[in-house]
């Protein structure tokens, strides 16, 4: 009779960490409808206050710019303080940040206070590292890359309706899907205090301490985690294209096909609609199938073609062929992801996956400098012409290096268990 009461608890625990999962599934979905909808208008608004191509591209990077230095270094402070405090504190202070910075995005009346408050918005930001740090939480190892291709999916279906509804917005006023976003953010603010449970129990929190939550000393201690390797690369290679895709999209499309907001946002919505299939549908079986490494070696292969192409599209219709028969393109992230949070211990997911995000933000920084500066070298040459996707090819040739290492330390990681001498 006393086991009773032991065996009650573990299995109401193991109750609430399976519930929690369509909770913060719903929280990222929200999220990301909010992210989304500024994405086809952003680079307009940017334009709004500039008066030629080259500036646009230019100013464009600033602003961007910006907003991912402040998140480089608060992603990991932030990560750190949820492994201390719990995931759901860190999240509802993300989406008070995300609101304010939306907001203010729509008044902006100059570039300066545009620029400052992307600022103000990417040092509170962290939602994403951190729900990924939930979903670590609540999942054995062996179901994470499952897991978080859920995740994913939703980021994905966020992904779908959110440009739409910011395309089809930015035709009407192109401050009116920012104020959207902010009323969002705020429901995903409301929804996370009254209704998200915490992740992390208190026994598996650790001491905030500053030198964890430099974004420096994060990167390194990334390096050093047993189990990640070259991965650390492959994560910076990859995450380095994305955003240089990200931070080059619309204005290629602009340049090169005289895309607007609304044909933007089509566009970034079939992007999710292939994200939500398969990460929501088919990664799991596939996974059945293949084990993440394999998987992970066969996404960067379909994505570093899928540069190629992008950059080499003559018609419109090619960039929504490319974005559909690049499928495994859209695992990369959840199979590189499962396997570095594997190697991390249950009570460090937060500054592990913090540290991934300060990756990615540090990749995110660099790309405005490098994607907006190789736009405006191509920017002055007339629509269809194959050397506007120049970006592309850098980022095709990040993809290949990724690859590389990829194969590289999946290949010394056998050779070393076979060394492993048995006991």
């Amino acid at each position: 009779m006393p086991q009773s009461k032991p065996r009650f608890k573990l299995f109401a625990a193991r109750l609430d960490r399976t519930a929690a999962m369509p909770f913060i599934m719903l929280t990222a979905l929200i999220d990301m409808i909010s992210i989304g909808l500024i994405i086809p208008v952003l680079p307009a608004l940017v334009g709004s206050f500039t008066g030629s191509q080259m500036d646009h591209a230019f100013w464009y990077g600033v602003v961007t710019f910006a907003f991912s230095l402040a998140n480089f270094f608060g992603a990991p402070i932030l990560g750190a303080l949820s492994d201390s405090y719990g995931r759901r504190p860190v999240l509802l202070i993300g989406f008070c940040g995300l609101a304010l910075n939306f907001f203010a995005t729509g008044l902006a009346t100059t570039l300066g206070m545009l620029i400052a408050v992307r600022l103000v918005g990417g040092a509170m930001q962290a939602n994403i590292a951190v729900a990924n740090a939930y979903v670590a939480d609540i999942t054995p190892p062996a179901e994470r890359a499952k897991r978080f291709g859920m995740l994913g999916a939703m980021f994905g279906v966020g992904f779908i309706l959110g440009p739409v509804m910011g395309g089809l917005l930015g035709a009407i006023s192109l401050q009116l899907p920012f104020y959207v976003a902010g009323s969002l953010a705020l429901l995903n603010l409301l929804y996370g205090y009254f209704v998200l449970p915490e992740s992390l129990p208190a026994e598996r929190r650790t001491p905030f301490e500053w030198k964890a939550a430099n974004p420096i000393r994060s990167l390194y201690g990334l390096t050093q985690l047993k189990g990640a390797g070259r991965l650390v690369a492959v994560v910076a290679c990859s995450g380095l294209a994305q955003f240089v895709l990200y931070t080059c999209w619309v204005l290629y499309t602009t340049f090169k096909f005289g895309w607007g907001p609304l044909e933007n946002g089509w566009s970034l919505a079939a992007v999710g609609v292939v994200s939500a299939i398969v990460q929501g549908l088919l990664l799991g079986r596939i996974l059945r199938l293949v084990s993440p490494r394999r998987l992970a070696v066969l996404g960067l292969i379909s994505s570093t073609l899928a540069y190629v192409m992008w950059g080499a599209a003559t018609q419109s219709w090619m960039m929504f062929a490319i974005i559909f028969v690049n499928v495994l393109g859209a695992t990369v992230t959840a199979s590189i992801q499962s396997i570095i949070s594997s190697a991390a211990d249950a009570s460090s997911q937060g500054k592990t996956l913090g540290a991934i995000s300060g990756v990615n933000s540090l990749m995110a920084v660099i790309a405005p400098a490098i994607g907006a500066p190789l736009l405006t070298m191509v920017s002055h040459l007339p629509q269809g012409d194959w050397r506007i996707g120049a970006p592309f090819y850098f980022c095709a040739m990040l993809q290949a290096a990724a690859l590389v290492l990829a194969v590289l330390h999946f290949r010394s990681g056998r050779h070393a268990s076979r060394a492993t001498p048995q006991t």
